[in-house]
């Protein structure tokens, strides 16, 4: 606060608040909660502590979607606290926990403000059974029971479950042999490192609930997206064996990554003519040009880089693929794309890839298409079935990935690389397909820039990816989603950025879309 400024109360906008329509209630939360609250931070905490008897105060005579902002809003200063749970804040708001529990009692069926309430009562642990006890009738979904459930949850050092939170604890139904594979990497982290872990992984579940709430308190309930297309599958399948044959016929195309000089196939790998680096063909049935001799790791081999790729560990389980396919891409595009309504269906997407990259194919016929960080091979299939899968390469740093990928599409030259450096030649690609990727990728600008020096003139590229929300609440949430390789929260894009980094690599937009906060792009390599 200012020197001499006065203190920020709740009387005008909580006036205003309390006074607003359905129509003028999301603009005037936002001037409500702006006056104490930026981006996850108390603008003056002592202020915010005095304004929280007056929203208190105002939840007794509102209505239900005013309520549904009053507990968001709630659930924002304490949370402003965290890792300190009892904080005066905190305390300050447990002063209504009696009339927050008393509105869950008895629900029969679960409205925008049981998902604000969710999301609120979340935040106190040490209230854990009387919480729990308000929400046994109610018929939660089991995503959303079990978010409550571990943000209720205290961390246990003994036996600390990480890295299975997000979405939910729900969508990672694990077996015994994959918790000891969790116990094995979870000991070798430091006890900082856990609790860090801890902190990152309650923080991220209570981005999803708030986001969640926030847009159905605005919008009504959520639609749930299911993938009808005959594309998906969770069935895993391993590959057979390949030899250098698969990746022979795009010798045109790939080139070492060291210095970019072209590739000798043999039946066990592929060395490089310039510099004989050899780069060898793995078990899982794709051709590692990563230069990366440890499994899973994500940067490089540098000791610096080993230890911060503890965390990531768990991204090499043999059965991440199912569980990125079912659980956690479904959910990513609901938060970072507010595709809560379902909008965008997984039909829609591979409508997008297939008509783009169809035309793009047919008009140069003599260079691969590349599916640019391809994961598990969703959308690769529509690549495929869309230009012929013996004109696809398919690229991913992660090695359980591909595996999963090559289970699926043995058909399907598949590479391990970085997007940073792609061990592709200059303008030998005929087309690019990066799928809900750029946001994941350490420099996207870098990434986009190797598109472009890999396209030919006249090549097309399909991306999609996701924008900030213009909401300031809602684009927190999409920022607090914390994982391994974002340490300081997700970074999404403004389109600007996108349209500028895309300039630069000598590539025009073709076309822009997108519903919510998704942002569809094709774009074209100029002559």
């Amino acid at each position: 606060m200012a020197p001499h400024a006065e203190p920020a109360t709740a009387a005008g906008p909580l006036t205003a608040f309390r006074a607003a329509d359905s129509e003028a209630l999301a603009g005037a939360f936002s001037r409500l909660i702006d006056t104490f609250w930026t981006d996850g931070v108390l603008n003056d905490p002592a202020s915010a502590r005095a304004a929280v008897p007056d929203l208190l105060a105002a939840w007794a005579g509102a209505d239900a979607a005013h309520r549904g902002y009053l507990a968001i809003g709630l659930g924002l200063f304490v949370e402003a606290e965290y890792p300190v749970l009892d904080g005066p804040v905190a305390t300050a708001v447990r002063q209504g926990l009696d009339s927050f529990l008393d509105e869950v009692r008895g629900t029969t069926a679960v409205a925008p403000l049981t998902l604000a309430l969710l999301y609120l009562l979340s935040h106190f642990p040490d209230e854990r059974d009387r919480v729990r006890s308000a929400f046994d009738g109610v018929p939660l979904d089991p995503d959303d029971r079990t978010r409550l459930d571990r943000g209720l949850t205290r961390l246990n050092h003994l036996d600390p479950d990480l890295g299975r939170a997000w979405p939910s604890p729900y969508d990672w139904d694990i077996d015994e042999q994959e918790r000891d594979f969790d116990r094995a990497w979870i000991r070798t982290l430091t006890p900082e490192q856990t609790a860090a872990t801890w902190d990152d992984d309650t923080r991220t579940l209570w981005a999803t609930a708030g986001a969640k709430a926030l847009w159905s308190v605005a919008n009504g309930m959520p639609t749930p997206v299911v993938d009808h297309s005959p594309y998906w599958s969770a069935r895993y399948e391993a590959a057979g064996t390949v030899d250098g044959a698969t990746f022979a016929r795009h010798e045109s195309a790939l080139r070492c990554t060291s210095c970019r000089s072209a590739l000798a196939f043999q039946n066990k790998g592929a060395r490089c003519q310039g510099c004989s680096a050899f780069y060898p063909l793995a078990s899982g049935g794709f051709l590692d040009l990563s230069r990366r001799e440890r499994s899973g790791a994500g940067v490089s081999d540098a000791a610096e880089d080993v230890e911060a790729d503890v965390l990531q560990n768990a991204a090499v389980m043999s059965t991440v693929g199912r569980h990125y396919e079912v659980g956690l891409r479904p959910a990513f595009l609901r938060v970072m794309g507010q595709n809560w309504d379902g909008g965008v269906t997984p039909a829609v997407e591979d409508a997008y890839i297939a008509d783009r990259l169809r035309a793009a194919a047919a008009a140069h016929t003599d260079a691969p298409v590349l599916d640019l960080a391809a994961g598990a091979g969703r959308w690769t299939w529509v690549v495929a079935d869309a230009v012929g899968a013996d004109r696809v390469i398919a690229l991913d740093l992660n090695d359980a990935m591909l595996c999963w990928l090559r289970g699926r599409l043995p058909q399907v030259a598949a590479v391990r690389a970085s997007a940073l450096e792609l061990p592709v030649a200059d303008a030998g690609l005929t087309a690019v397909n990066c799928w809900n990727a750029l946001q994941a990728m350490p420099d996207a600008a870098q990434v986009i820039a190797e598109i472009g020096r890999c396209l030919r003139p006249g090549g097309v590229l399909t991306l999609m990816t996701f924008r900030w929300a213009d909401d300031p609440v809602y684009r927190y949430f999409q920022r607090s989603h914390i994982f391994p390789a974002r340490p300081e929260g997700y970074l999404l894009f403004e389109p600007q950025e996108i349209r500028s980094w895309l300039a630069s690599a000598g590539l025009s937009v073709v076309e822009e879309s997108g519903p919510g906060t998704f942002v569809f792009l094709t774009a074209k390599r100029e002559g």
